[in-house]
């Protein structure tokens, strides 16, 4: 039970007359007056089971992008006055949840609570808290249903602005350029006017002895590649990181998520190629492992694999992430690490494993970079700076030798025969999608 304001307020009102009648008999009387209204309207108050709550579905939504959950309260039996909190986890963002109505008999009103989630997953509704009032307003019945709902919040994919420039290129390849690939070479795809800038190797003479200008071949790189996609999911993953130079690590992203936007860019613009897509994604056991050769939408198949993906607290295991890779066939493929360029954890788990996979495989690592640690490492090189502390300078050394390191690794890494991209966060996905467009042209893959 709940009683509302105007109870206080009845009290209150009886200094007015213990005022006019100041005895003690006064106060009493009011007392137990008050107390007879708050039985009487308790006795009226219809029971909160007589409404009737259901939820229909909230679906799926990108991070940070609103979404919105909606009840159908019914009245049955009796006009109802009620107050409803649709609550939900704290991640899930809710706002403007709460709701006073007034149902007839038979009536039904659909309540809308806006969301915004703040976390990737299944966003859970903790239950609807129904009141239901007296006819004069002073007491409550309170009732908490279970009432099930959940919003799914799918990685955000924040670089697929990248993809339509992207895709551009990758039509300018297709149309265009000569391109010299492995087995069985180049696909002739069709013949066009002779335009200032080509290759004169593609000029075709016969076709062009019998047109009034030069013609020149068109090819295509070939198609139906394997790109194999793998996601790491270790300690290493869990570090936060700003987005670009510049930025709070508080206003930054997981290396995870960061790596997922790579993932996804890459992703879609592998499948527009008509390249094969696989996916794995583990650390210490493998989380996620699927094809997606033949999805109508893969980077949405892909969305849907990594919504529950979270960083684990563990060294990732390469031998088995290397096995998985390995299981989707020995034909070539680009393999696309997407993993920390952290020189411990490259050297103890994933230098050994590299020669098994770049002995049948194009082997690129994709890395998330904290610009963090350039910005410490450029202590003192801005013209003016005041002079650092003890401090700035044992954390300006401490970077440096950290970048150093990193640098070391990298050039081992390309020694190996393994490519290696490492760019801030916001920057990563071009720069992958990028990399792989120059291994198509190039005829590498």
């Amino acid at each position: 039970m709940a009683i509302s304001g105007r109870v206080p307020l009845l009290l209150l009102l009886g200094l007015v007359a213990v005022v006019l009648r100041p005895q003690a008999g006064t106060v009493w009387m009011w007392l137990l007056g008050v107390l007879a209204l708050v039985t009487l309207d308790r006795l009226l108050t219809p029971s909160p089971a007589l409404a009737s709550i259901s939820r229909r579905p909230a679906g799926s939504v990108r991070l940070g992008d609103p979404a919105s959950s909606e009840l159908v309260v019914a009245a049955t039996g009796r006009t109802l006055h009620l107050h409803v909190r649709d609550a939900w986890q704290p991640s899930a963002g809710a706002r403007d949840n709460r709701f006073r109505l007034r149902l007839a008999a038979g009536d039904q009103r659909r309540l809308t609570t806006p969301l915004l989630p703040r976390r990737r997953g299944d966003l859970r509704a903790d239950g609807v808290t129904v009141r239901s009032w007296g006819p004069l307003g002073l007491v409550a019945r309170q009732r908490t249903y279970a009432v099930p709902g959940s919003v799914r919040a799918l990685p955000p994919f924040d670089s697929r602005k990248h993809l339509p420039s992207r895709l551009a290129r990758l039509r300018d390849l297709d149309g265009r350029a000569a391109v010299r690939v492995r087995g069985q070479g180049t696909e002739f795809d069709s013949l066009r006017e002779y335009v200032r800038g080509d290759d004169v190797r593609s000029i075709d003479w016969r076709a062009s002895a019998r047109n009034t200008h030069v013609v020149v071949r068109t090819w295509q790189p070939e198609r139906d590649r394997r790109v194999v996609l793998v996601l790491d999911t270790s300690r290493t993953s869990a570090g936060r990181v700003a987005r670009a130079a510049g930025e709070a690590e508080t206003d930054g992203m997981p290396r995870l998520d960061a790596a997922m936007d790579s993932a996804l860019l890459l992703a879609a613009l592998a499948s527009r190629a008509g390249d094969r897509i696989d996916f794995v994604a583990g650390d210490r056991r493998v989380r996620a492992r699927q094809r997606l050769h033949g999805a109508r939408d893969v980077a949405a198949r892909l969305q849907e694999q990594m919504t529950d993906l979270d960083p684990v607290l563990a060294e990732a295991d390469w031998d088995l992430l290397a096995g998985a890779v390995q299981g989707f066939g020995r034909q070539r493929a680009l393999v696309v690490l997407l993993t920390a360029l952290e020189p411990s954890a490259i050297a103890d788990g994933l230098l050994p494993v590299l020669p098994v996979l770049t002995r049948h495989h194009r082997v690129v690592i994709a890395s998330v970079r904290d610009p963090e640690l350039s910005r410490m490492a450029a202590l003192g090189d801005e013209v003016g700076a005041a002079a650092p502390t003890a401090d700035e300078v044992y954390a300006a050394a401490a970077a440096s030798h950290e970048l150093h390191r990193r640098e070391r690794t990298r050039a081992m890494l390309v020694r190996l025969g393994v490519d290696v991209v490492d760019a801030d966060a916001g920057e990563l996905p071009p720069a992958l999608a990028d990399h792989y467009l120059a291994l198509k042209a190039q005829g590498l893959l």
